[in-house]
């Protein structure tokens, strides 16, 4: 956080010690007043004052006192991941999937849906209004359930706080689709008002290769890396880009956009993997999983096509390792559970054309991370409430 209170700003001080507090209580196990005032700075009275202001929004729990107790124990306060939920959903070329998590991201009930690739606007949607309805469903978010938001009370439970959405394309900041040129009829689509009209809150959108990389650094293998280039392998490919510990957007929200470069060679890297599959005959359904089969176990045909779609994936990595110098590149996306026999082709070719070759990992939440990289936008959000004095 940059922003430093004016002089006599006391709300904006309460708020900045708010976070401060919170940020404690998520990386630790419960803590009484002295401990959260020792790790935070403040003084005992205003910690108490914070804790005191946050259990009564439902951020934070106060922790019964161990059995066998003696004498009048100190009170201890933890994170109250259960206060609320969080919906997280992805919107992509051949499926939607919703997930509904409590605050601290683990997930308690998830939907996916397929859907046809060459679905028009209006079938999408409606999809994405069932996979909707039928995750908040099973996590017992009922109508009354989402009918309001913010606060913790007995009498109606936990409630959505926050959704975030992701899907392919560019996307302003009001959540409308800008471009869109992998889905029919996306471009123009303002998602952000569509779901705003199945739950309540605030709902924000953002580009899916840009929501998987988020993923990746607050659960995933890039969560100790400050820079990271994450690369969407998958029958469409895009990138993710962390900076400094954040999500890269630039000024039109357009970065990582080097795709579009016909000579990143990106939109021709899966014609090589269809060629193998058109050439043996192969169903497409499941194909690529059996093409990587193939490749795994010596094939040479299969060999050479993942060699030939890890050239063309190369050229635009290396040009943002080149520019970006991260520490570490992330393999993500519909094709990362086979990216074991990416990996070392795409370490090679990097190795050609970059001055250092950064490490090289394989998201472990394949083609599930960029709804979980959604969840993380609303939690963003919600997290948002407590800088602005609002109640989320």
């Amino acid at each position: 956080m940059t922003d430093e209170p004016a002089g006599g700003d006391l709300s904006r001080l309460r708020q900045l010690n708010a976070v401060a507090v919170l940020r404690e209580l998520r990386a630790a196990q419960p803590l009484t007043l002295t401990e959260l005032s020792k790790r935070t700075g403040l003084s005992r009275a205003s910690t108490e004052d914070v804790a005191r202001d946050l259990r009564g929004r439902g951020w934070l729990a106060e922790v019964a006192p161990a059995a066998g107790s003696v004498g009048r124990p100190a009170r201890r306060y933890r994170f109250n991941a259960g206060a609320g939920r969080l919906l997280g959903v992805d919107v992509g070329g051949h499926k939607v999937l919703a997930l509904v998590t409590d605050l601290d991201g683990e997930v308690l009930n998830q939907v996916r849906i397929e859907v046809p690739p060459e679905a028009g606007r209006r079938e999408r949607l409606a999809a994405l209004d069932h996979c909707v309805a039928k995750t908040l469903a099973g996590a017992g978010l009922g109508a009354a359930a989402t009918a309001g938001h913010g606060g913790v009370g007995a009498e109606a439970g936990p409630r959505i706080w926050a959704t975030g959405v992701a899907t392919t394309g560019l996307v302003d900041g009001t959540g409308k689709v800008m471009l869109s040129d992998s889905l029919p009829e996306w471009t123009g689509v303002n998602l952000a008002a569509h779901v705003r009209r199945l739950v309540p809150g605030p709902v924000r959108v953002e580009n899916d290769c840009k929501l998987a990389a988020l993923a990746e650094t607050w659960r995933g293998v890039a969560r100790y890396a400050k820079d990271v280039v994450f690369l969407l392998a998958g029958l469409r490919t895009g990138a993710g880009l962390i900076i400094d510990g954040k999500l890269h957007r630039g000024f039109a929200n357009w970065s990582g956009e080097i795709g579009a470069l016909p000579a990143a060679g990106w939109l021709q890297a899966p014609t090589h993997l269809q060629t193998w599959l058109d050439s043996t005959n192969t169903d497409r359904s499941g194909g690529f999983e059996r093409l990587f089969v193939a490749a795994r176990a010596g094939e040479a045909d299969a060999v050479q096509a993942v060699d030939a779609y890890v050239r063309d994936l190369a050229v635009g990595a290396s040009a943002l390792v080149l520019t970006l110098d991260p520490q570490l590149v992330v393999i993500g996306g519909g094709f990362s559970r086979s990216a074991d026999v990416m990996v070392e082709p795409l370490r090679r070719e990097l190795d050609r054309w970059c001055l250092r070759t950064p490490e090289i990992r394989v998201s472990a939440f394949a083609d599930e991370g960029v709804a979980l990289g959604a969840v993380r936008l609303a939690l963003d959000e919600v997290e948002a409430s407590i800088t602005s004095g609002l109640r989320p």
